[in-house]
């Protein structure tokens, strides 16, 4: 995937998904720290922590020196046990409809692989409204890399300049940049407010629910707007 969206295409918003509408990231990090303990391995939580958000190719290479994929594996097992604790964040529906209502196209662009990203769509509960998503299973490389968001341009047919983003990670605000996109952050992954600036943020929030009651004074209301 190239270029930085189609001409004359949509506008719309592309979501994170993982510490953006699911409260997920510290669930994550725990599947993370016991798959790695079970294929004899060690890492602290908080560095595991700092890398969510990442492929697990590219966290396991920052913790180790070395890709590991038995331990990518032991990673979704551990996951998958884990799916009973997933929580959408409060609002996160209702941003999602608050988007659609104002005729945005709404587009999911994830790091994880379909599997999870459909365990996360059923506790959103608003499929109603979600156009297009991208997954890990439909692109090479994870975030920071922009292929994520490149793809979910397509899948949303959307224009780059036309849309923003909004994740909770350095990551997502590095990825969406390098693919033209600009970013809202978000704190609710764990990053800080002045972390995500730093990175490039065009707007920080608390979290979903701050950004849906700031919506028509936020970058999300605005976009597509000359």
């Amino acid at each position: 995937m190239t270029g930085s969206g189609m001409a004359g295409g949509r506008t719309g918003v592309l979501f994170d998904v993982d510490g953006t509408l699911v409260d997920t990231n510290y669930l994550h990090t725990v599947a993370w720290r016991r798959a790695l303990v079970s294929t004899g391995h060690w890492a602290p939580m908080h560095a595991i922590h700092r890398l969510i958000g990442t492929g697990g190719e590219r966290l396991l290479t920052e913790l180790l020196g070395e890709d590991d994929p038995e331990t990518r594996q032991v990673r979704k097992e551990e996951y998958r046990g884990l799916f009973d604790e997933i929580r959408a964040f409060p609002s996160a529906g209702d941003l999602l409809r608050a988007a659609h209502n104002r005729g945005l196209v709404v587009v999911l662009a994830s790091s994880s692989p379909a599997d999870e990203l459909e365990v996360a769509r059923r506790v959103i509960d608003a499929d109603d409204v979600i156009d297009a998503q991208t997954t890990a299973d439909d692109v090479e490389h994870a975030k920071p890399a922009p292929e994520v968001f490149l793809g979910a341009l397509e899948a949303g047919r959307l224009e780059a300049r036309r849309s923003v983003a909004v994740g909770d990670s350095v990551w997502d605000v590095h990825a969406a940049r390098a693919a033209g996109i600009a970013c809202v952050g978000l704190e609710s992954g764990g990053f800080s407010r002045s972390e995500l600036a730093d990175a490039g943020a065009l707007h920080v929030y608390r979290d979903v629910a701050e950004l849906l009651a700031l919506f028509l004074t936020s970058p999300l209301a605005l976009v597509g707007h000359d």
